[in-house]
């Protein structure tokens, strides 16, 4: 499967996440987090570096779950930015964006 490149919104989005997930993990180790969210170290690592900048709804929602965000809290902070920027097409819903 061949992914599309990231468009620059996506980028910053991807950004805003992992900031969130940072702050939220706090002192927290990378590795306790991301095993008791059932994900791979280097998933979590990713996604908080930006590197993954679109993540799978479900590893959102489990590492969201491990630190104690709502999925509420999780959208609003990743999307507070899109008010200020042209949407490049069509808007998707949470759950299109994250499962992409």
């Amino acid at each position: 499967m061949v992914r599309l490149p990231l468009t620059p919104a996506e980028a910053e989005r991807g950004q805003r996440l992992g900031a969130l997930l940072r702050r939220a993990r706090g002192e927290r180790s990378m590795l306790e987090t991301a095993l008791d969210a059932r994900v791979s170290p280097e998933t979590l690592r990713k996604i908080e570096s930006g590197r993954v900048a679109t993540p799978a709804f479900p590893t959102v929602a489990a590492i969201a779950e491990v630190l104690g965000l709502s999925l509420d809290e999780v959208w609003a902070e990743i999307n507070q930015q899109e008010h200020r920027v042209e949407p490049a097409g069509p808007r998707r819903s949470a759950r299109e964006w994250l499962a992409s």
